[in-house]
């Protein structure tokens, strides 16, 4: 198959303090606007939408900053589909820059309160939802399902057509990005060190998560961990430090990442770095999962400032 998304070299003076070899797996160059695990996540998921005649549409789930809604908001739009999103939060930040992007790409947005949020996972909520959108196809927050897992898992694909690597490094938010790199080491009879970042908090469900998203197949792979304690503070939570060491690494290896997922994942490695977690020669793939339009909510909100980040381009 054809490989998707490049394979960069970083170099960086703590690789060769502690002699690894560092590449990175550019998921976030893949495409302008639905890139990453998102992108990865949405093409068997709206792949089923096309093929299958009874529906009428898609809904889903996410925050008034979510990567999920944008991405989701442009591939529905760009293959012509209906879609509903069914935001946590106030009708007030229906214009910032990630939910207004949403509405300009045609995504009807319903926002909830997050008592009625947390019943996204609910049979029964989800019933009534089936029965205000009928034959709509409902895709979890995230994107994270079966359909979700076959696409991530094609990374693990494309990798071994690329290098030989020893272990490999991702952000964490609902788990299926994670679970989808497991599968894809099972898939290609490969079992390699697989580490996910838990960008939240007390995130230590997730690994039933991730269990129960795994195929047969992959379920007994026992490489895989998830390290819940690099959060930073919570879900996008970050210091001024963090952003700081984040800007630095970009500068160095001339790869850019935002402050709540790839560049999480960022801090934990450099951690883990100094703390001699990694064996000399290791060869090791950070997996930049994309989520840069998030920037924009960030300087919005005055979280970052222009002279340091730069504000997400507006793609039509």
């Amino acid at each position: 198959m054809a490989i998707l998304s490049t394979l960069q070299t970083l170099h960086h003076p703590l690789f060769n303090k502690h002699n690894v070899r560092v590449e990175i797996k550019r998921d976030d160059i893949i495409h302008p606007i639905i890139s990453g695990n998102k992108w990865r996540k949405l093409k068997y998921n709206l792949q089923h939408v096309q093929q299958k005649q009874e529906f009428n549409g898609v809904l889903s789930f996410g925050g008034c900053y979510s990567n999920h809604i944008h991405a989701l908001a442009f591939a529905c739009f760009e293959q012509n589909i209906p879609c509903v999103g069914i935001i946590r939060g106030e009708a007030a930040y229906a214009d910032n820059f990630t939910l207004s992007w949403a509405k300009h790409w045609g995504m009807t947005l319903y926002f909830v309160d997050r008592k009625t949020y947390r019943c996204r996972h609910d049979s029964d909520y989800l019933a009534e939802l089936q029965q205000q959108f009928p034959h709509y196809f409902i895709i979890p927050e995230g994107g994270s399902n079966k359909r979700a897992i076959t696409g991530v898992s094609e990374v693990i694909t494309e990798l071994t057509q690329q290098t030989e690597f020893d272990t490999l490094i991702t952000p964490v938010g609902s788990g299926g990005t994670l679970a989808g790199l497991i599968a894809g080491d099972a898939l290609n009879n490969i079992t390699h060190n697989i580490l996910g970042i838990a960008v939240l908090k007390n995130a230590g469900y997730l690994e039933n998560e991730i269990k129960s998203l795994l195929p047969i197949a992959a379920k007994t792979h026992s490489k895989w961990q998830l390290l819940t304690q690099f959060h930073r503070g919570g879900y996008a939570k970050f210091s001024p430090t963090d952003a700081s060491r984040i800007l630095e690494f970009s500068k160095i290896t001339e790869v850019n990442f935002e402050p709540v997922y790839s560049g999480k994942m960022i801090l934990a490695f450099l951690d883990l770095l100094e703390q001699g977690y990694f064996s000399s020669g290791e060869r090791i793939v950070l997996l930049h999962t994309g989520g840069m339009q998030g920037l924009g909510g960030m300087i919005e909100r005055g979280l970052l400032s222009t002279e340091d980040w730069s504000m997400p381009k507006r793609v039509d």
